[in-house]
């Protein structure tokens, strides 16, 4: 029997910022590599610069300075500087800042007196340097331990500088990514208008705010109309149509980018709809006012509740509520009016009379929804046949082998981390989608099996897609038939062989959500799963490669009696090996759509016609087979 004692001796406290590096999900989400725009060294120099942001936001500073350095990552502010005698316990005791002083900090997007301390806690290297009136008060940490701090004069700039390093020993072999740092910092520009971010020596201001924004990186498709801007206390909004399918439309909270949306964008959402149908006097579905549409909006709250400390999907219903003791010391709530209620209010009214007053645009939007609508009809009545005879053959109960978990029935706890976990993958044939079904975890993975290749869609008309039993019954899989927060997995994984007809479906699987569901790849749902091409194992161990370069890695490492096996598909692995490679270290691809880029454009060079241009392309990005094939030991 195993000894199971529970004693005085198994309780623990973790003093400090110990439990950050015990549970740095709870503080900020992922830990990654830097491939992933979510990933934790992001959310580290977010956490430095809110900070600063919000000192601009108050009044104090025009400038933010950033350097990023190899994995040295260095923030200047201008603001006010932490109170001098305050710094070490600022920066290193949880629970401990200004920002639950709503006198000091009255609409912030740091809350928990947390931020700060977790970027101590998860850095090799800390330093915080704290400039006021001729004083300056610093102190450096290794790890989120204290190893000296003092007080000095200076003749700097009051503000304050913080320099920290990644700790390796959590986040493994990093890399920051430029392209995600740059879209972060161009995104504080766009909300905070006459703050100037440097950015490693590139400076970066917006003069007209969100409609910089939709302007410079959202309009990668020409705009039926000049992009409608308007502001408001405490909201601005920016709203335009072009010809694409789905919608686009960037939120933000007291200048947090929240990708995931949350109340603030189904208000918006809502509010678009609603206004639009009661100017035109019709009862126009939902669906077909917003098809289309291009946007933004932001909104400033005073103490917002957002879902995970990482702050990327607003849950708060009020503009703000606050508690407080009345003279006789009971304690009282106090409620603003709710989120909904106050963008519907603000889009209703303006935006109706900005129709009323640029009537030349009224029957370009009127247009716009009619053509989704007639198209929506027809589509609608193709799928719901497509639909009905799949079932009557029972053809979705073999291509779907759902799990336990999801969104929209409460089979298991829904709780953050399986709402987090919640996949599907998407795969060919009999064989592959056997082993991924038999080496997936139930409960909270799913398995989706194409038969053969799905058609072009780039190529074919939106009837002909509608009529695909294969793309109908994904499309009902993921359960965005009606709109894309009923998305019943967080992750749509697309799990191909790694030869040319693996590569093939995989693009027409892309191709397929790019141009109907674009927004699932914005929102960072879609993903590739990468498979290893080769076992390479002796007697006392197995190591798998993805890649030639990691192949010969290994076998240096493993020396004699090597044995190489080239994987050519997902079939060829065994589910017992394949366990490992879709378990929690799998390794994902995210589907990136560059903010600049036009979908359209995209389309045309990888999916139309075989121009010159793309077979260049092909032939310089090409690795041939035989560099891929076993080498003989």
């Amino acid at each position: 029997m195993p000894n199971n004692n529970y004693t005085d001796d198994n309780i623990r406290t973790l003093e400090g910022v110990q439990h950050v590096r015990l549970r740095p999900g709870m503080y900020i989400g992922r830990l990654g590599n830097g491939n992933n725009p979510g990933d934790g060294i992001y959310v580290l120099l977010k956490e430095i610069v809110d900070n600063s942001i919000d000192e601009f936001a108050m009044g104090y500073g025009k400038e933010i300075r950033i350097t990023i350095q190899m994995n040295d990552v260095t923030v200047r502010d201008f603001g006010r500087g932490i109170p001098l005698d305050s710094v070490v316990k600022a920066v290193s005791i949880l629970n401990t800042g200004g920002k639950f002083d709503d006198k000091v900090f009255k609409k912030s997007v740091g809350l928990n007196g947390v931020g700060t301390k977790a970027v101590n806690a998860l850095s090799e290297n800390f330093y915080v340097c704290s400039y006021r009136d001729g004083e300056c008060s610093w102190a450096r940490f290794e790890r989120g331990e204290l190893k000296d701090s003092g007080k000095d004069s200076t003749s700097e700039k009051n503000g304050t500088l913080v320099t920290f390093t990644p700790d390796r020993m959590m986040f493994g072999e990093y890399a920051y990514n430029m392209d995600y740092v740059e879209t972060m910092v161009k995104n504080y520009s766009y909300l905070k208008k006459g703050l100037t971010l440097n950015l490693n020596g590139t400076p970066y201001k917006s003069e007209n705010g969100l409609l910089d924004l939709v302007n410079e990186n959202l309009l990668s498709d020409e705009p039926l109309y000049p992009p409608i801007h308007l502001e408001g206390e405490d909201i601005e909004i920016v709203l335009s149509h072009c010809n694409a399918y789905g919608e686009n439309i960037s939120s933000f909270v007291n200048g947090q980018n929240t990708r995931d949306g949350g109340t603030h964008l189904a208000a918006y959402r809502e509010a678009i709809a609603k206004t639009l149908k009661e100017f035109f006097k019709k009862n126009y579905d939902p669906v077909d006012c917003r098809q289309g549409v291009v946007g933004a909006i932001s909104i400033q709250i005073q103490e917002p509740n957002f879902e995970g400390q990482t702050k990327t999907k607003l849950g708060s219903n009020y503009m703000w509520e606050k508690q407080f003791h009345d003279e006789s010391g009971a304690l009282k709530t106090d409620i603003g009016p709710t989120i909904r209620s106050y963008v519907n209010d603000f889009v209703s009214k303006n935006l109706d009379n900005y129709l009323h007053i640029h009537k030349e645009i009224v029957p370009v939007i009127e247009e716009k929804i009619k053509a989704s609508q007639q198209e929506r009809e027809e589509i609608s009545g193709i799928q719901k046949k497509t639909r009905e005879r799949n079932k009557r053959t029972n053809v979705y109960n073999r291509k779907l082998r759902d799990c336990r978990f999801h969104y929209n029935d409460k089979v298991t706890e829904k709780t953050q981390e399986n709402i987090e976990a919640s996949s599907i993958f998407i795969t060919e044939g009999d064989s592959a989608s056997g082993t991924i079904t038999k080496a997936r975890n139930a409960n909270y993975q799913a398995v989706f099996s194409l038969r053969g290749k799905p058609i072009n869609c780039y190529k074919e008309s939106r009837k002909k897609v509608a009529e695909n039993e294969e793309l109908n019954l994904l499309i009902s899989a993921l359960g965005v038939e009606d709109d894309l927060e009923n998305l019943r997995y967080n992750n749509i994984i697309v799990a191909t062989d790694a030869d040319d007809d693996g590569m093939h479906i995989r693009m027409l699987v892309l191709t397929f959500f790019m141009k109907y569901y674009p927004d699932l790849i914005r929102r960072g749902h879609v993903h590739i799963l990468q498979t290893p091409l080769f076992r390479v194992r002796n007697k006392k161990e197995n190591r798998y490669c993805y890649s030639p370069e990691e192949k010969e890695k290994a076998v240096s490492a493993l020396k004699t009696g090597v044995e190489i096996t080239r994987f050519k598909g997902l079939g060829e692995i065994s589910s017992e090996e394949f366990v490992h490679f879709i378990g929690p270290e799998m390794r994902l691809d995210l589907v990136k759509l560059a903010e600049e880029e036009s979908i359209a454009d995209i389309m045309s060079f990888y999916m139309g016609d075989n121009t010159l241009e793309r077979q260049n392309f092909i032939r310089a990005n090409l690795r041939s087979e035989e560099e891929l094939e076993d080498v003989n030991i």
